[in-house]
């Protein structure tokens, strides 16, 4: 499926140590002519840390999709019955927000937004970057992953053998899980390795 023309709305939470993997996934959407509205949450907006500054997170967001993010609850709610969405993508999804999200707490632009396109029927995407989702945050995971409307980009262990409850999804399979999830399918293997390393490092 082209993604040619497709209006897909791009949540971004604050894993900031993944947003160099993200960025480029950005860029492809474009490259595929896909319309893109970009959706940030209050931490990604406000937090400077060793990754970069949150006003050049927010600007090379913008320069990348030609749009001004999102970032406020009454401009997000709209992308349900006035400016709906084909998809939603979260990526990176923090395990904070995949808690609240997978628990209906709905408190940020983002988790707002894809509240909004679940509304209407359409998928939402996830791209997990959490150090907890196989600890006390591996029931929402499966949650979400049991939900209808909610496809994976497909994850694995980061760092097994030093964070054994780490996922993260494996970003550059961002555009062709979308194109599965416009067709309400989930790209297969949703388990995969992230990387290879040994167990003596």
């Amino acid at each position: 499926m082209s993604l040619e023309g497709k209006r897909i709305g791009f949540g971004i939470t604050a894993s900031h140590c993944t947003y160099e993997e993200v960025f480029p996934q950005l860029e492809k959407l474009m490259e595929l002519k896909a319309e893109v509205v970009p959706v940030v949450t209050y931490t990604v907006q406000n937090t400077d840390t060793k990754f970069g500054k949150a006003a050049d997170h927010i600007k090379k967001i913008e320069t990348i999709t030609g749009k001004k993010v999102i970032d406020n609850m009454p401009d997000a709610e709209p992308l349900g019955p006035e400016y709906p969405l084909d998809c939603m993508v979260i990526a990176p999804l923090t395990g904070n927000s995949m808690s609240k999200f997978a628990n209906a707490q709905t408190d940020s632009p983002v988790l707002m937004a894809a509240k909004a396109t679940m509304r209407n029927g359409r998928p939402v995407v996830l791209g997990i970057s959490t150090n907890d989702a196989l600890g006390l945050n591996g029931v929402n995971l499966m949650r979400l992953m049991a939900t209808k409307l909610i496809y994976f980009i497909p994850f694995g262990q980061d760092n097994p053998y030093k964070k054994p409850n780490s996922l993260v999804a494996k970003m550059d399979l961002l555009s062709d899980t979308v194109e599965e999830a416009l067709q309400f399918n989930q790209l297969q293997p949703v388990i995969v390795p992230h990387m290879q390393q040994s167990m003596i490092e």
